[in-house]
């Protein structure tokens, strides 16, 4: 008679410690969630914060780009409405100088339109190697952030 209050004792106490256990691991399981949540949720924020952070910087190297087409085209626009003697040097330089300080995307752009210019210019406009080379000379000087003016030639006008 001794053993059956024992042993109901015993099964309120298994019962009670399974109860216990079960509540536990569903506490951590809900917290095993909630943590994988909240790190996944981190992850993807980082990643998509990333991401426009890159866009940010390649759309501004394509406006830098663009920016830097354009003064190139403006300093050969200035050059053909010159029409002065031996100033190529000097507006090669100065497109070149005007392109890069708009950053990386301007640099890009007057290197790229200068290599093209002078490779078809080469061919075609019969000045020969020699010239090449001093209109790359220039377009690097300007490019690498030197004064254009090295290669004014006296007399040009000051609007150019």
């Amino acid at each position: 008679m001794r053993l059956l209050p024992f042993a109901a004792c015993v099964a309120l106490v298994c019962a009670s410690a399974d109860a216990w256990f079960i509540s536990r691991s569903r506490e951590r399981s809900q917290s095993s969630v909630k943590e994988a949540v909240r790190t996944a949720v981190d992850k993807t924020k980082e990643a998509v914060g990333s991401a426009v952070d890159r866009t940010r910087e390649a759309v501004g190297t394509a406006v830098e780009a663009a920016q830097g087409a354009g003064d190139m085209y403006s300093a050969y626009r200035d050059m053909r409405e010159s029409n002065w003697r031996n100033a190529d040097k000097y507006f090669h330089a100065r497109g070149n100088y005007d392109a890069a300080q708009r950053g990386a995307g301007g640099r890009w752009a007057a290197e790229v339109i200068s290599n093209a210019r002078e490779g078809y210019q080469s061919g075609l406009s019969g000045q020969g190697e020699a010239d090449t080379r001093a209109d790359q000379e220039a377009n690097e000087w300007g490019r690498n952030g030197g004064d254009p003016n090295r290669y004014r030639p006296e007399g040009l006008p000051d609007r150019y």
